[in-house]
């Protein structure tokens, strides 16, 4: 039996995460900063590691098949997990959202993580893991792709504390990346107000345009467009609860509503596809437990890897829609 790692287990993704391994009869470690937190969580097996103690990530690391990390914001917590995991032999999962963390696996983990036999998916998560999922099976079988737009449509989000020292740093920085014409962009760009027309029952809504997502890093590694962009529906940030909910219980955090929607344009036409739900929290869980059963099972060849690069994106995305994780609509060349 495989075993699986999650570092910030204490955290509301890390529990979610944890609740589904073992509902899948897998065996977990949890660790993390706080040794007394947790030991409260009740687990047989725990394995404290501070981020700069890299002793005791390389070991948490030796102890594991697969790292999943949970413990944003990932531009300060990304890269000690993920040198130690590359350092102890086991693969690694992240749920970052933060473009540059992303870039850096891919510049400097590639071939680290080749020569360690282990593959590094970072993102695999709500933002940035699901759309570059979703571009991927919206634009297989497209050619000549002009653009590539994946829209989040959010209500109700009660980010966690390091969700919202998350965003605050994403949109403080005027570092972004984008693509363009075919090539990465870098600079700032000032968002702009836009409209995207999702489908029934949602409508059209504006957006934020763009937002420093990953997908902009990702799509392009593995389905060629001249443009790639995420937007992010305007009210999602200016909700009242949106950065005043970090205490609020599990179930009131489990309200949120999302479309996902990719839309593909091309010489020959427009076309799109979605997932839906409610509790993006654990949609982001379930989707990166998915991706560490699979590379436990030796489904992904090694190095790093997006998500929708390391697996085939419909199957992927089916997969979680079987379980009842969002409602999904594909494309019939899909």
């Amino acid at each position: 039996m495989a075993v699986f790692a999650i570092y910030g287990a204490t955290g509301h993704t890390g529990r979610l995460v944890a609740a589904d391994l073992t509902a899948r009869g897998q065996e977990v470690v949890v660790s993390g900063r706080d040794p007394d937190a947790l030991a409260a969580l009740g687990y047989s097996r725990v394995l404290p590691a501070a981020l700069d103690d890299p002793g005791a990530l390389r070991t948490l690391a030796e102890a594991a098949d697969v790292i999943i990390h949970c413990a944003g914001p990932f531009a300060v917590t990304g890269l000690p997990v993920a040198t130690a995991a590359v350092e102890g032999g086991s693969h690694y999962v992240d749920h970052a959202v933060e473009v540059h963390h992303v870039k850096r696996l891919f510049d400097e983990f590639q071939e680290p993580a080749q020569r360690a036999g282990i593959t590094m998916l970072p993102s695999v998560s709500f933002y940035g893991g699901l759309g570059d999922l979703l571009a991927g099976a919206v634009a297989r079988g497209v050619a000549d792709i002009d653009r590539i737009t994946v829209a989040y449509h959010v209500t109700n989000w009660m980010m966690t504390h390091g969700a919202v020292e998350t965003a605050r740093l994403l949109f403080a920085d005027t570092d972004r990346i984008g693509y363009e014409d075919g090539q990465p962009r870098y600079g700032f760009v000032e968002p702009r107000q836009a409209i995207f027309a999702f489908p029934p029952p949602v409508g059209p809504r504006p957006m934020i345009a763009p937002v420093p997502f990953p997908e902009a890093v990702t799509v392009p590694r593995h389905t060629r467009a001249k443009a790639v962009e995420a937007q992010l529906t305007s009210h999602t940030f200016a909700e009242e609860q949106a950065f005043a909910s970090e205490e609020v219980d599990p179930a009131a955090r489990a309200a949120s509503q999302f479309m996902i929607a990719a839309q593909v344009l091309a010489g020959s036409g427009s076309t799109a596809g979605t997932v839906s739900g409610r509790d993006l929290w654990s949609v982001a869980a379930l989707a990166s437990v998915e991706a560490a059963v699979r590379l436990a099972e030796g489904t992904a060849k090694s190095g790093v890897a997006s998500p929708a690069e390391a697996f085939d994106a419909v199957d992927f995305l089916t997969g979680l829609a079987e379980r009842g994780v969002f409602d999904l609509r594909l494309p019939e060349q899909a």
